[in-house]
């Protein structure tokens, strides 16, 4: 049977509600984690969720800003929240889930990285120094996590880390998501919490990817200067499952899109 896990920043849920519908019917998700809900816990759209087949719901919102959540069609076995950098605002829900037979229970993390504002430096921009810090304990994180429990993290890292995950490595290499001291964190997050990139593992550069375009592009297609900041991660445990990879770039051309599209990854029993 296998699963599938969608992660989506939806830039405020009760938007995207349209297109949360489509990605259900294009990618046939079991479970959706989502960034960016942007709505209290008691505003979120739960009824409507559910008539998309998704009856348990893990909320973790506030109002205008933030917020993410685990929709699921399979029942939770145990669910949670986590706080980064001593401030309580909204950016990982955990759940666990049966993943099938073959599988067994996995951990899945739904997580938003700060994006870190414009100016890369840490001294003058306190919302860099807020993503820096918040990479650093990433990796804290990741490596106190237990090296027997399959796990999977996914989410908006607002970071593109490899030269093909941006349009232009030269021009944006001093641009926040694409500088050296975001990278270099986030590998080291990655690398020291034995997380395997499964989107490049399954779509290897130097074949240019992108999971996001600005809403300043006059035509976003057409420009095609998009950045890879929306990540599916997994341990070593579940790297033979490996299925399949979706990138859903033409959710960025449906009504009313987020400026993220969709990614899922399906794992086989």
């Amino acid at each position: 049977m296998g699963i599938r896990i969608s992660t989506w920043n939806v830039n405020s849920i009760r938007i995207r509600l349209d297109g949360l519908q489509r990605l259900v019917e294009t990618a046939r998700p079991d479970v959706v984690c989502l960034q960016e809900t942007k709505v209290a816990d008691h505003l979120f759209p739960a009824a409507a969720i559910r008539e998309l087949g998704f009856e348990h719901q893990l909320l973790h919102g506030a109002k205008g800003y933030n917020g993410v959540a685990i929709l699921s069609r399979r029942p939770f076995i145990e669910t949670g929240t986590r706080a980064w950098c001593g401030r309580e605002d909204c950016r990982h829900a955990l759940a666990s889930i049966d993943a099938g037979e073959g599988i067994g229970p996995i951990e899945i993390h739904s997580l938003y990285v700060p994006a870190g504002g414009d100016i890369p430096d840490p001294e003058t921009n306190d919302k860099f120094a807020h993503k820096l810090q918040f990479l650093e304990e990433m990796r804290d994180w990741s490596m106190s996590l237990s090296p027997d429990t399959p796990a999977v993290l996914v989410g908006d890292l607002n970071v593109a880390p490899l030269e093909s995950d941006v349009w232009s490595h030269r021009q944006l290499r001093n641009v926040i998501s694409h500088t050296e001291p975001e990278i270099e964190r986030l590998n080291r997050a990655m690398e020291d919490g034995l997380w395997i990139d499964a989107v490049r593992h399954l779509i290897p550069p130097p074949e240019r990817l992108y999971t996001w375009w600005s809403y300043r592009a006059r035509d976003w297609s057409a420009s095609d200067r998009g950045r890879r900041l929306d990540h599916i991660w997994v341990r070593p445990e579940l790297e033979p499952r490996f299925d399949d990879v979706q990138v859903l770039r033409e959710a960025r051309g449906w009504p009313k899109p987020s400026d993220h599209v969709p990614v899922t990854l399906s794992l086989k029993d």
